[in-house]
């Protein structure tokens, strides 16, 4: 299996650089490694016909790979310009377009990704105002249109003037680099897990309401209705709150 790190930054020296090097660092053989320096690659869009060689070289660095580690800092809440631009200029590329401009996965369907960024927003500040989530939602989204399946996401924050990662976060990134070294499945259970969601829900609520009426706190009538109607609003709105913090909402720390 092969891992592929995308640096989108400025600096190949900085704190984005650290924490994906500590990530590929922690790959072990036969997996191997390789990674792209985006700023080494005057890549440019593609013209009609005329593909651009440069790109050429990216997108074969990414076909060839099992695995992406996508990382770039997040500037003026937004994910870093040069990471931006190579996914403009890869739209093509990373998906087929229908007839009405519709986009659908294509070559690179199946693959995973885990994302990075980094701001030197403090840990509190975006942990409330959640400056990296813009960062994270621009590579979600790209990712999601191409068909690659998220593995995770690491965010560093206080970055200003870092030298070096602190304990934490490089013990987080060793962790995550260390799983890439198992073949990655995509996760095909999310329907099951809510059906078994609900029929849990459902129990517990039969029990809990069972006790109520043996206990005399509340009446026997209608109880099948009221029993019903609690089953599928308590799931409906845990659904939602699961779904909120699996998948919607960010790491901010």
């Amino acid at each position: 299996m092969k891992i592929l790190g995308i640096l989108g930054s400025h600096r190949n020296d900085g704190a984005t650089d650290m924490m994906l090097e500590t990530v590929l660092s922690a790959v072990k053989a036969p997996n191997t490694t390789d990674m792209i320096y985006l700023e080494d690659y005057p890549f440019k869009p593609d013209q009609g016909d005329h593909k651009d060689p440069v790109l050429d070289e990216l997108e074969a660095k990414m076909l060839e790979s099992d695995v992406w580690v996508i990382a770039a800092p997040t500037y003026w809440g937004g994910l870093a310009g040069k990471m931006k631009d190579f996914f403009d200029c890869m739209r093509q590329r990373l998906v087929r377009f229908d007839h009405e401009g519709g986009t659908h996965p294509d070559r690179f369907k199946n693959k995973h990704y885990l994302s990075i960024t980094d701001c030197y927003t403090g840990t509190f500040e975006n942990w409330v105002t959640g400056v990296t989530d813009q960062s994270f939602r621009t590579i979600d989204k790209v990712m999601s249109a191409a068909g690659v399946i998220k593995i995770h996401e690491l965010v560093l924050t206080n970055t200003w003037g870092m030298k070096a990662l602190p304990e934490n976060k490089k013990q987080a990134c060793l962790k995550w680099g260390a799983r890439l070294n198992t073949e990655q499945k995509r996760d095909d259970s999310t329907l099951k897990r809510y059906i078994e969601l609900f029929f849990m829900v459902a129990v517990m609520a039969l029990l809990t309401m069972g006790i109520q009426v043996g206990l005399r706190l509340v009446s026997t009538a209608d109880f099948w209705w009221r029993y019903a109607s609690f089953v599928v609003i308590f799931y409906v709105l845990l659904g939602c709150i699961l779904h909120f913090f699996t998948v919607v909402k960010h790491r901010r720390r």
